[in-house]
């Protein structure tokens, strides 16, 4: 019975997902105003990238695939600074090039993620992030 127990228990342990969200906070080189990341993604991961900002000041972000094992379905969201996940630019919606204006002061995120068949069926999909602020 003790044994019957221990089983069920590491069956349980081992079956909640693991949630893999990865961070990096961008700074640029002094005298640049942009940066190229790059990285991968699998599955129900996401990345978020977070940079400083003032309003007023402009955000370019550009999202390229530079290779996969499925269909390379990628996208990014950018977040207002104290964001519940609601996003002020939806890449799903509006595309993988974003050029928008800045709300207010504060830190920014840009959160790289999957979807469809790639983010269901747990495929990776490498990725080369464009960002500048002006």
């Amino acid at each position: 019975m003790i044994a019957r127990l221990a089983i069920a228990s590491f069956l349980t342990v081992a079956a909640l997902p693991v949630w893999a969200q990865m961070s990096a906070e961008v700074k640029f080189q002094p005298g640049n105003f942009g940066t190229m990341v790059n990285g991968t993604v699998t599955g129900d991961e996401y990345f978020d990238y977070v940079l400083g900002a003032k309003g007023g000041q402009e955000l370019f972000a550009e999202l390229q695939v530079s290779d996969t094992n499925g269909n390379g379905v990628i996208y990014f969201n950018i977040l207002p600074p104290g964001s519940d996940g609601t996003a002020i630019y939806n890449g799903s919606i509006d595309g993988n090039t974003a050029r928008i204006d800045l709300p207010g002061d504060g830190d920014y995120t840009i959160r790289v993620y999957l979807m469809g068949n790639d983010r269901d069926t747990g495929k990776t999909v490498g990725y080369n992030l464009d960002l500048s602020i002006q």
